[in-house]
């Protein structure tokens, strides 16, 4: 059931600091894990260039690796050079080059998948890699290079077993079990993540990439107390990187520890490496401790940055000033947004002000603004509720009846307007429609205050 604005607000004014502080860990520690899979562009995070690392097994390795026969050989010195230049021009030199060839060595199978895989024709670089380790089992890099295919095509269960299978082979490289890992963790297998990552680390202990894997590892777990020191790491390694302050003041969230996730957000704003992100948390730290002034001040900087972020920010704090009575603190917040806020902002900021207007018995001003809303957005629900509550606190019924009677249909206030008109209809003494309201109430969510609401209307109407 989706709550009316009103009654959404007055349950966010009693939410106490331990409960806020569980909401914050949420929207922002959770999310910051998602976010630390993908840059900027969209792209997965953390994962090293599968070219590059393709690119770079044009060579093969003495005595641990097939060798390609000497007429192979021959045809592939031709061509490896127009690979990163031409690639097409160089496939179609090689495919007509073996178009008679029965059957390839080990070794140009392994070539021809790296050349494909080059052109960006994976699946025939995916057949000469799995050609490569059928006819050579122990080919490792083979089967590293499969591994990075199914890596780079997000999938990661088939990574996983070439990985494997190559460290089982002995691959020891650190980015072998940085992919390893990483495969692992988006499969949802932590504990194979962590042991893989720790791994890649203890091989290349300042890479960043495997540093963030096992922090969003050890964050995932909420294991917060590992995932705190591994996130001063990577804010020592990147400290221009705002994520990382913003996950660390997280953790601290996570840990009960609001004052220390204030004062580090407030050294990364001090310093210059917060961005809106980590400023709304900071506000929001505030605004949980009670200090509405200063998660006003902080919002108003959001909102210098980043407009719309802020003045959402700061209408949602009005809202819960508004609820929990501090009204003139609540007028501050309204007066410090624009004469004009955006349109995706206007709708939430004349539902805030006409909420302080209702609290301060400003009825004509309320409604008012409770209109505008409904002219821009005529099936707006809880408009046509406040609408309705505004005209009750007027003494004018019939107009309250006729607005909770618009708001009935509507998706999302059918429940709450049939029990807003079945009082009404009980205050007229019209039993039968009262019951007829609250049985409509009661379909949609079955609560034991209606039930008995009901049973006594039921009463009243059989004398």
């Amino acid at each position: 059931m989706r709550i009316p604005f009103i009654l959404t607000l007055l349950a966010a004014a009693a939410i106490p600091l331990r409960a806020q502080l569980d909401q914050l860990e949420t929207e922002y520690v959770r999310k910051q894990v998602d976010s630390m899979r993908s840059d900027d562009s969209g792209k997965t995070s953390g994962k090293p260039d599968p070219k590059r690392i393709i690119n770079e097994t044009k060579s093969l390795l003495k005595e641990r690796e097939p060798e390609m026969t000497a007429e192979e050989y021959a045809l592939y010195e031709k061509v490896t050079l127009l690979l990163s230049s031409q690639p097409e021009f160089a496939i179609k030199l090689l495919e007509a080059m073996t178009t008679d060839k029965a059957s390839p060595s080990p070794a140009f199978e392994f070539m021809l998948g790296n050349a494909y895989y080059s052109a960006n024709k994976n699946d025939k670089a995916e057949v000469h890699f799995r050609n490569a380790v059928k006819k050579y089992p122990t080919f490792v890099r083979a089967w590293d290079n499969l591994g990075v295919l199914y890596y780079s095509k997000d999938n990661f269960s088939e990574a996983i077993g070439c990985f494997s299978q190559a460290v089982a082979l002995g691959d020891h490289e650190p980015t072998t079990f940085g992919l390893l890992g990483y495969s692992l963790e988006r499969s949802d297998n932590a504990v194979g993540a962590e042991m893989a990552y720790m791994q890649a680390l203890a091989g290349d202990p300042r890479n960043g990439d495997w540093l963030e894997g096992l922090l969003r590892v050890y964050v995932d777990s909420r294991q917060y107390g590992r995932a705190e020191s591994l996130v001063k790491s990577l804010i020592k390694i990147r400290p221009g990187e705002a994520r990382f302050w913003q996950t660390y003041a997280g953790i601290l969230v996570a840990e009960n520890k609001p004052l220390d996730a204030t004062i580090i957000l407030e050294s990364a704003a001090g310093s210059g490496f917060a961005g809106p992100a980590e400023l709304s948390l900071l506000g929001e730290l505030y605004a949980a401790q009670g200090l509405q002034e200063e998660a006003a001040t902080t919002f108003g900087k959001v909102l210098a940055v980043s407009p719309d972020l802020g003045e959402r920010k700061l209408i949602n704090l009005a809202q819960v000033l508004t609820q929990q009575g501090k009204l003139s603190a609540a007028d501050d917040v309204l007066r410090r947004l624009p004469d004009s806020p955006a349109d995706s902002a206007r709708v939430s900021f004349l539902f805030a002000r006409s909420e302080l207007q209702m609290a301060r018995h400003q009825w004509p001003q309320a409604r008012l603004g409770v209109q505008e809303i409904l002219r821009r957005e005529p099936l707006n629900g809880n408009a046509l509720l406040t609408l309705g509550r505004v005209y009750l606190a007027e003494n004018d019924p019939a107009q309250a009846m006729l607005a909770f009677e618009s708001a009935l249909p509507i998706s999302g206030s059918t429940y709450t307007a049939s029990l807003e008109l079945a009082n009404l209809e009980l205050r007229s003494r019209h039993y039968d429609k009262t019951v007829t309201y609250l049985e409509k109430a009661l379909a949609i969510e079955r609560t034991d205050a209606v039930l008995d609401f009901l049973t006594r209307v039921r009463a009243l109407a059989a004398k």
